[in-house]
């Protein structure tokens, strides 16, 4: 297969549309399609298959979950506009001052979610169930800043459910994982305690994480979180009725990775996306 053609644009011909959101060039693009490739390969190591979440999540499902308790500040919401709003915007009005009307849904802010809310009452088997999947996910954040944070941006996760040693063991795996692929391509990283857990802040089980902490990250020199791996524990297990055979309801864990900010961090380590990408290639070979 031929490698694409990432062929300079003229200076100035994507422009990026707005805050939170970037146009990627052909050389960056072909940075995220290369890392996102490399990125599969834990899911190869794992039997993971791939999948396609849902494009939208049920609001009701989120809340289930404690979604709001937990990111009040990060969901967007999915409207549509109103009957009422069809003539005037055949007329050429500002669809910014239209009615929208609710959907019950909001956009993704990460991949699995979706995959979580598809398995709802499910029995994976005793052996327990993997999955892996790219998704577009979107989040209200506070600002925006290049590639590190994003409105819109692609989310890789593989995913486990099982017992509670496979959920361990599966992220052991996944953070070797991580450490070999950043050596392999000279990137340095460091792995830390995060304090965003899936569980309600104010509560006992925040407690309980700041004991047993559910998600590490690992992140770049200048602070840019560029995968996770993260413990749900049987939280979701519970509440959405998956269940393990006669293990009862499962232990999850995920695997997660920022594939933009991969790009960043391929960017800063390397100086610029043309070196990072002839690293990337070097390490494809």
């Amino acid at each position: 297969m031929s490698t694409p053609s990432t062929t300079a644009l003229p200076n100035g011909a994507l422009k990026d549309p707005g805050a939170g959101l970037i146009a990627l060039d052909p050389v960056r693009t072909a940075l995220l399609h290369g890392l996102d490739s490399l990125l599969t390969t834990l899911a190869y190591r794992l039997s993971a298959p791939e999948v396609v979440g849902p494009p939208l999540l049920s609001v009701d499902g989120l809340a289930r979950l404690d979604y709001f308790r937990n990111f009040p500040h990060l969901g967007i919401p999915a409207g549509r506009f109103a009957p009422t709003a069809f003539d005037g915007l055949a007329a050429g009005a500002s669809p910014g001052g239209l009615t929208l009307q609710p959907t019950g849904h909001v956009l993704p802010s990460a991949t699995c979610y979706g995959l979580l809310l598809s398995l709802e009452g499910q029995d994976v088997g005793e052996g327990g169930l993997r999955l892996s999947a790219t998704g577009r996910c979107f989040r209200n954040e506070t600002h925006y800043e290049g590639l590190r944070r994003l409105l819109g941006f692609h989310m890789r996760e593989v995913l486990y459910l099982g017992t509670k040693q496979g959920a361990v063991e599966h992220l052991d795996q996944g953070a070797d994982f991580i450490t070999e692929l950043a050596e392999g391509l000279g990137l340095s990283l460091t792995r830390a305690a995060a304090d965003d857990p899936f569980y309600d802040k104010g509560g006992s089980r925040a407690r309980l994480m700041a004991l047993d902490p559910v998600k590490y990250e690992f992140s770049a020199p200048d602070g840019t979180a560029i995968a996770s791996v993260n413990r749900h524990r049987n939280f979701f297990g519970e509440r959405l009725d998956i269940r393990a055979g006669a293990h009862g309801p499962v232990y999850s864990s995920c695997v997660a990775f920022g594939v933009e900010r991969w790009v960043h961090a391929m960017t800063l380590a390397h100086g610029t996306p043309e070196l990072a990408l002839e690293r990337l290639r070097a390490a494809q070979s």
